[in-house]
Order: C-alpha cells, then structure tokens, then sequence
C-alpha cells in the first residue's frame, strides 16, 4: 500500500489518501511524527494504527464532544460525524461505544421531546420532527402514546389565546390566518375547524 496524496485542508489538519484504502485526516503533527511522505509505502500496520489508535479514538472523542453540548439522535450524531469525514466504520464504532453507555437513546430523545413540546405542537407536528431527525416510527408512537396527554383542542385553544385570537370578533381574514398558522403547527382542518 502506498500514500498517493497528502493534501492540507483546514486547521492545521491534512487529508492522506491512499491507494487503496480508505482516506484519513490527520493533523499535521501526526504526519511529522509518523514521517508520512507521498508516495512512500505503508504497512498494513502503520495503516491499523493510523486507522484505529489515532482517527478511531479521535471519532469517540468527537462524538462524546458532540453529545456533551446537546442531546442528539443516532442518525444526527452519525451526520455530525460523516461530516468531520471519518470514515464509516469508524463513524459507526463510535455510535456503538456511545450507545453502549447511553449517551445516545433514541426512546429517551423522543420521550423528552415530546414532553417538552406538547404544549406547542400538535402530535402530528411533533410526529413530523421525529421522523425528520431519524427516529423510528415505533419509537415515535410510543412516546406520543405514553407522553403526550395535551388533548388538539385545548391545545389550539392555547395557542389561539397567546395569539390574542377571539373566533366571535375575528374577520374572515384574520380567521383564514389563524386557520393557516394552525396547519402549519401540524393540526388538522377538522380540529381546527371543531374549535373556530
């Protein structure tokens, strides 16, 4: 196996590619230390080192760091990675050692969502979210099941209120606005209908 390409990219960081295996980004630190050059051989065990010790661990880092500034599901934490270009295994060796300790939990991260969104969106709205941040349908209906104890119209009621919205001296158009507003929060033309 030989280096094809050492090219600089940000940071003080350098993309290595080889010629048939897959390309890593080291810092420029770890290409003087390993005395890495284009065009020069490498082992199958320089490249497992470079491989696993030095980008495998640093993907663990990243996404420990990652999930210590915010909750994430599993499919953004695996985009976060890819992003930072570590290469797929690596991205999902990190998952598994994250989720091995439940840093991440999808079940948990529905849960929490909906508990916390309840009284803002509508089940429907919420269901939407979840499905876009990777979540999985049964985990979806579970913690809307289990969670979600706002009934839609009470809830548009709410929302109507905070809006200073009164159905009885409203215009048509300021009705058809707010009929529009609650679409979008994800209720349907029968609730809100029912309440107006």
């Amino acid at each position: 196996m030989m280096i094809t390409e050492i090219l600089p990219i940000n940071n003080g960081k350098v993309q290595v590619s080889f010629d048939d295996r897959e390309t890593l980004v080291l810092y420029k630190g770890e290409v003087s230390k390993f005395a890495l050059e284009e065009q020069m051989p490498v082992s199958e065990q320089l490249y497992d080192q470079l491989f696993y010790e030095i980008v495998g661990k640093r993907a663990i880092k990243r996404a420990m760091h990652l999930l210590e500034k915010m909750d994430r599901t599993e499919q953004q934490l695996r985009k976060k990675l890819l992003e930072g270009k570590y290469p797929d295994e690596l991205v999902e060796q990190a998952i598994t050692y994250v989720k091995s300790y439940h840093y991440i939990d999808d079940e948990r991260y529905a849960r929490t969502f909906v508990r916390l969104n309840q009284e803002r969106k509508s089940a429907a709205r919420m269901e939407m979210d979840l499905r876009a941040k990777g979540i999985s349908s049964d985990v979806i209906a579970c913690a809307l099941e289990e969670e979600n104890d706002t009934e839609p119209e009470t809830l548009i009621r709410k929302l109507m209120e905070k809006k200073n919205f009164d159905p009885d001296t409203a215009t048509g158009e300021e009705a058809a606005k707010m009929y529009r507003f609650l679409l979008r929060k994800g209720f349907s033309g029968s609730e809100i209908m029912h309440v107006l």
